[in-house]
């Protein structure tokens, strides 16, 4: 995390003896208490309610014994909010599903949400539409999902609504940034809104006590010097409710970790010339030289005013080649940067990573490396900078104290970090100056984008000892999946694989595979590992089921609700269904039995189980290895001889006579 008490949405959580995993559309747990390693439960990442496409669900949170999923739909437009019960066992229950209206967030670097405390906190961005038919789209709001009708509510009030004191300008695109603040101690989500009126480009930073909003306009439309507008302003937006302070600034920041809001009263920013703020890919963009502005935070004010030219201290800027990308990262006293692969395919050949006292004037220290700046991160009281030279992935210790100096170097042959997102990384100290750090790796040559359908072929530990890298081991990935039922967020925007260290123990997530390592005798060895993914083979659904359903939901004419047992045999794929039931069904507002018996036939999936009993046709998707749950739809005959479609819903629990 960029900040201890500042947890940040991510693919892996911990809750008490649990881990909550998301992926691929599902949430996951698998217990670790007790020392144990055993998938518990599976149930998809939206609510019953919810239809999947067009959604992206890629974060969650967990907050006591509720999870939270945070994704995004271009069908219903916003941010939406799954919420979960994790009970005592590990099982997870949905509770209900929240909508904020928002614009799309997505960033190749940054997360959408943070959780302080019990405060779930969200950046959005609204994009304003002079023409909407209903003027709350064009403001903070949210609503409980029951249906496409669900009513919305504001999250606002008037005063909490701010535009700079300089006004905007007409050849904006004009986004209302808002932050969302919602306390999820009580039944209900209670959100707060602050938002302010902007140009469309943005990145955005959260620190213990604020939301820093860095928008950007990125055309003067051929206006002169005199009459452009600012080119960016600098918004804060305090945690407390109170009122946004701004400032007018120049540059573009490259991602949040260009960020820090220090304990002596300044915010430190590391700007590019020319950028494209954060939106997907756009932190891969920044270009131009660079310079880090520091600032008093009492110098934020009504955003009338500009940051002086003392506050901006040139910084030297790296040689980059086509395709290149930034990465900073402030550590200890020091901010570091470079540039490196991003998202492309590695080159050949080394740069520099600059250090920089942020407080002092101390001279930038220039230090020359044989590969590439593709992550920086803190190391116990200096750093490591890991980068590829085009064939082999090298890590790179450095010391910094009065003065910034290369340590030892450790270089894996044939081989390229596995993940782009800083989550991919886990440090442990064990010390001063040392401890053990991981990181997933796969092919040499391979470029950051494959992150998003291939997973890392293992994750690489090694020990620090005062800067001396050496090799504890590799735990490797072994289970691939050519059908996981997949129906939502099917590439891995933010990874796959993460190493954690977890109360004394070693673990390597690698897709579906849960992966623990023991250090023996100086060398890592697997301990044991578990497939927690959607596999019908593993769960196995042959022998009895008690089902419950109900057809025709919202359907005058026509309502059956039944229950009774199945019988599912599995051969291959094939599936077989045998039930007897007993219920009642309504037509017309005749009642008559539904009892009796038959079969029907299917199949399976890795995930899904789909089969025909008489003219209804069953989707399934398993949510533990005992509860199967999912939707119907039956062509009935209606009295005057009109067929139709009708809708229901079904779930059924392993067990039964």
């Amino acid at each position: 995390m960029q900040h201890a008490g500042v947890d940040e949405g991510g693919i892996v959580k911990v809750h008490g003896d649990y881990l909550v995993i998301l992926r691929r559309g599902r949430l996951f747990t698998v217990r670790i208490g007790g020392n144990a390693l055993a998938p518990v439960s599976a149930v998809d990442a939206f609510g019953p309610d919810i239809d999947p496409n067009g959604a992206w669900y890629d974060e969650l949170l967990v907050s006591g014994d509720l999870v939270v999923v945070i994704g995004y739909s271009y069908a219903r437009g916003g941010t939406e909010l799954g919420l979960f019960r994790i009970d005592p066992a590990g099982g997870l229950t949905h509770r209900a599903t929240y909508q904020l209206t928002s614009g799309d967030y997505y960033s190749s670097r940054n997360y959408a949400s943070r959780l302080i405390g019990t405060r779930l906190i969200f950046y959005a961005p609204i994009y304003v539409d002079p023409e909407a038919e209903d003027p709350l789209e064009n403001f903070p709001a949210i609503r409980r999902w029951a249906g496409p009708e669900s009513e919305w509510r504001r999250t606002f009030n008037a005063t909490r609504v701010y535009r700079p004191a300089g006004g905007v300008s007409l050849f904006d695109d004009l986004v209302l940034h808002t932050v969302t603040v919602c306390e999820t101690a009580g039944e209900e989500l209670d959100c707060q809104a602050t938002a302010l009126y902007g140009p469309d480009g943005r990145v955005f930073y959260v620190s213990p006590t604020s939301v820093y909003v860095w928008a950007t306009q990125y055309s003067d439309w051929g206006l002169g010097d005199d009459d452009a507008p600012p080119r960016s302003v600098l918004y804060r937006m305090p945690l407390d409710g109170s009122a946004p302070t701004g400032l007018r600034v120049s540059g573009d920041p490259v991602d949040q970790l260009s960020f820090l809001e220090s304990g002596d009263g300044h915010l430190n920013v590391l700007v590019a010339a020319e950028g494209a703020g954060e939106g997907m890919w756009g932190a891969e963009q920044k270009e131009g030289d660079l310079a880090l502005l520091r600032v008093p935070l009492s110098t934020l004010g009504d955003g009338s005013r500009a940051a002086r030219n003392e506050h901006y201290r040139d910084l030297p800027t790296p040689a980059r080649g086509g395709g290149s990308a930034l990465q900073n990262r402030y550590v200890g006293d020091w901010l570091l940067y470079g540039a490196g692969t991003g998202w492309g395919t590695p080159r050949p050949g080394g740069a520099p990573v600059y250090a920089v006292r942020w407080a002092d004037t101390t001279p930038v220290a220039e230090l020359s490396l044989p590969h590439a700046v593709d992550r920086i991160e803190a190391m116990g009281s200096g750093a490591v900078v890991i980068g590829t030279d085009g064939r082999d992935l090298h890590f790179s210790g450095v010391r910094l104290g009065p003065a910034a100096r290369l340590a030892q170097r450790y270089t894996r042959a044939g081989a390229s970090q596995g993940e782009t997102r800083s989550h991919g990384f886990f440090y442990r100290p064990d010390g001063e100056d040392a401890g053990l750090l991981g990181l997933p790796i796969r092919g040499g040559d391979r470029p950051g984008y494959e992150h998003l359908r291939v997973g890392s072929a293992s994750i690489l530990f090694l020990r620090n000892r005062d800067f001396e890298l050496t090799e504890l081991g590799e735990l490797t990935a072994a289970a691939r999946y050519a059908d996981d039922g997949c129906r939502a967020s099917c590439a891995d925007w933010y990874g796959n694989a993460r190493p954690l260290f977890l109360r004394g123990r070693i673990l390597a997530l690698m897709g579906y595979e849960l992966v623990e390592g023991a250090e023996d005798d100086g060398r890592l060895r697997e301990l044991r590992r578990v497939d927690f993914g959607p596999n019908l083979t593993r769960l196995g659904i042959d022998g009895d089921w008690t089902f419950e359903e109900t057809v025709g939901v919202g359907n005058s004419r026509y309502n059956c609700r039944s229950r009774g047992t199945y019988r599912f045999g599995v051969d291959g794929d094939s599936l077989a269904v045998r039930f007897r039931q007993d219920g009642e069904c309504t037509i017309d507002r005749q009642t008559t039995s539904s009892a009796g018996e038959g079969s029907g036939a299917g199949r399976v999936g890795a995930m899904t189980v789909w089969f025909t009993v008489d003219t209804c046709r069953y989707t399934g998707i398993m949510q533990t290895a005992d509860h199967i749950r999912g939707t119907m739809q039956c062509l009935v005959r209606l009295p005057g001889g009109v067929s139709t479609d009708v809708h229901g819903r079904w779930e059924a629990r392993r067990g039964g006579s």
